[in-house]
């Protein structure tokens, strides 16, 4: 199973309630009641994240993002307050935190920050490969995986970039060393040279505490550079520097310190083109260019579109604690048809959907609810009237389909919150939480 999130939070209620929603999510939760309870859990836990609130006795959730940051400088840390101020939240940025979250926060906020920073699980890193073109593509992968060459994966969005770039770090002799992924595109301009080779204590304003940047979170080990083509010009001059002489030397400090790392880039973009256009260093584009993977899109390997689905299912529905369903024939015949225009992403979008909307050991076909075209389900309203009976249909969005879902199993069970909870595959306490949230936001059909 994935590593589990750490939860620091003092306050009983909120604690509940933050567990309630991750487990919803899909992961797996750990709890502490402050930062000295956290720093216990680590000595004997390992987690994915760290996910802290600041305002807490005796230690503070700043004062835990240091200790963490010393002891575990790989860990991801996000840290929450009521009192999100600007200057609070660059000084936690430049402290090592991976974000900073000012309460109060949507659920689905919550839940798309978190995804972005999870450290990678072990059974969800699995490459699925059925399909000639992906067994044919693994067999380089574990080749190069034996060497320390740069390899640089291309494919479109949602193909699994990142995890074939996790397999050759899995199949390498550096498999016992970190293996550390950062998103080129999604680091602060600000932060950036400070994000890859790190600073010391008072190298800037706002920079508190030393920082151990990307390059030696991943010393001995493999460092991604995720959609690597986004990262700007003089950023790239230098990481092309830090690739030939083999040290960083952080913001602030007085010397060059080595180090060794296997470095995977990845993108979407054609590099060539990007080169041509001056958005690409060229000497860069060599450097990282010394074993080319391209990774292909999900039609252009139909035969892993099951087995991908119903590893999908299993996983999903373990998380929380039901049995998979099966796919019916016509489930089956409906995702080997489908474009697939996003790919794995898509297609684990669709799986999870199933899940939410089957409520018996079957996947049948209204389940997967695949959108005919995607901008006419974008432009479509979450909830349409029928004109034949004037009832209200389903819902297309996720968040209003479990809603829908969860109302009329509540319904059918005759409003006994228990056999729901049951038939639901959650605790009662999730289930009492999402309904008092539909109250909140004004259901009147909520029982």
């Amino acid at each position: 199973m994935p590593l589990p999130i750490l939860i620091v939070e003092d306050d009983d209620d909120l604690r509940d309630a933050l567990t309630d929603t991750l487990e919803l999510g899909g992961y797996s939760v750990l709890s502490a009641s402050d930062g000295a309870a956290a720093l216990k859990r680590l000595e004997h836990e390992r987690v994915a994240l760290v996910l802290s609130d600041v305002q807490m006795q005796p230690m503070d959730g700043e004062t835990l993002l240091y200790e963490v940051k010393h002891r575990y400088p790989w860990l991801p840390v996000m840290l929450m307050t009521a009192y999100g101020v600007v200057e609070k939240a660059v000084a936690a940025l430049h402290a090592g935190a991976c974000h900073y979250l000012p309460k109060p926060f949507e659920p689905d906020r919550l839940l798309q920050e978190v995804a972005k920073y999870m450290l990678p699980g072990s059974e969800d890193d699995t490459v699925i490969a059925e399909d000639p073109a992906m067994r044919g593509l693994l067999d380089m992968a574990r080749r190069v995986a034996a060497s320390d060459a740069s390899v640089l994966i291309s494919g479109e969005s949602g193909t699994g970039k990142e995890v074939l770039a996790r397999f050759i770090h899995r199949t390498s002799t550096r498999a016992e060393h970190p293996f550390v992924a950062v998103n080129c595109a999604a680091v602060p301009e600000q932060l950036l040279e400070s994000t890859f080779f790190g600073h010391e204590r008072g190298a800037f304003t706002g920079a508190a505490a030393q920082h151990i940047g990307k390059f030696e979170q991943a010393n001995g080990g493999t460092l991604l550079l995720d959609e690597v083509t986004e990262m700007p010009l003089p950023l790239q001059a230098k990481l092309l520097r830090v690739l030939q002489e083999r040290e960083v030397e952080r913001v602030g400090g007085a010397r060059p310190l080595r180090v060794d790392v296997r470095v995977i880039a990845t993108s979407n973009r054609d590099i060539a083109e990007a080169v041509a256009a001056g958005q690409f260093r060229e000497d860069l584009f060599y450097r990282l260019n010394v074993f080319p993977l391209h990774l292909p899109a999900l039609r252009e390997r139909p035969s892993d579109i099951l087995p991908l689905a119903r590893a999908m299912l299993a996983r999903h529905a373990a998380r929380i604690g039901r049995r998979p369903p099966v796919l019916s024939q016509g489930a089956e015949h409906l995702l080997e048809a489908n474009g697939w225009e996003g790919n794995i992403r898509e297609l684990d979008n669709v799986i999870q959907r199933a899940l939410i909307l089957a409520p018996g050991d079957d996947i049948l076909p209204e389940h997967l609810y695949l959108p005919t075209a995607p901008a006419k389900a974008a432009a479509a309203p979450a909830v349409r009237p029928s004109v034949e009976t004037g009832e209200t249909a389903a819902p297309t969005d996720i968040k209003g389909l479990e809603k829908h879902h969860i109302l009329e199993t509540l319904k059918a069970c005759g409003g006994v919150r228990k056999l729901a909870a049951e038939r639901l595959g959650m605790s009662e306490r999730t289930l009492r939480y999402k309904l008092q949230q539909y109250r909140e936001e004004g259901g009147t059909d909520v029982v």
